[in-house]
C-alpha cells in the first residue's frame, strides 16, 4: 500500500521477502534483513531502494540503520556498508 515510487509496493519481491528479521525505512524506500543475513530493498532507487551496487558486500548483515535518504548496514565482522543518496550518508567509502 502507498505510493510505489516511495516503497509502497513490494509485490514484485514477495518471493524474496521470507524469514524477514528486521525492516528499516528511509523516507522513500525499505530495506529488509533476511534470516541468512542478506538484504532485500525496494522503493525509490536514489534513496536506498536499490542496493545492487553493494549487494555483493551485504552478507551476514546484523543490523540496518536509516537516515531520510540512505541505509547503513553493520556486518557480522563489524564493518559498515552504506547505499542510497550520498548527501544522506549513502557513501561511506571515504
Amino acid at each position: 500500500w502507498g505510493d510505489p515510487c516511495q516503497g509502497g509496493d513490494c509485490s514484485a519481491l514477495q518471493d524474496q521477502l521470507r524469514n524477514v528479521q528486521q525492516i528499516q525505512a528511509t523516507y522513500y524506500a525499505f530495506a529488509a534483513i533476511l534470516a541468512e543475513g542478506s538484504v532485500v530493498t525496494w522503493g525509490n532507487p536514489r534513496y536506498g531502494g536499490d542496493c545492487s551496487a553493494v549487494q555483493d558486500q551485504l552478507k551476514k548483515v546484523q543490523q540496518i540503520q536509516a537516515t531520510s535518504g540512505a541505509f547503513a548496514a553493520i556486518l557480522a565482522e563489524g564493518s559498515v556498508v552504506s547505499w542510497g543518496d550520498p548527501h544522506y550518508g549513502g557513501d561511506c567509502s571515504a
